[in-house]
């Protein structure tokens, strides 16, 4: 789900579409949506504000954070939760959410 409001750009429930693959493609696929999402919101990931991580397994934090540092603007880091959650379904590796400036 995206949401633009006031000059904020809300986005929830950001889940890989292929379940087939690990925690690192899945995040990687998940940030490609965010860049998506963004871009048509007039923004990108330097004005990302917040952002929540769920993982079916906080195992994977790791492998989950190794590609958020690839693809995160280093210069505009914004502050994020990252927690262990049953996720809506067995496949589900990892669910994001992000508000960012607009």
């Amino acid at each position: 789900m995206c949401s633009a409001t006031l000059g904020i750009v809300y986005l929830a429930g950001m889940t890989a579409d292929d379940l087939s693959g690990d925690t690192t493609q899945q995040t990687r696929d998940v940030l490609a949506k965010v860049d998506t999402y963004l871009a048509k919101a007039g923004g990108d990931k330097s004005s990302i504000l917040s952002a929540t991580v769920w993982l079916r397994d906080i195992a994977d934090f790791d492998k989950m954070n190794a590609a958020w540092d690839a693809w995160i603007d280093k210069s505009a880091m914004p502050v994020r939760a990252t927690v262990e959650a049953r996720l809506a379904g067995d496949g589900y590796r990892v669910e994001i959410m992000v508000t960012a400036a607009a």
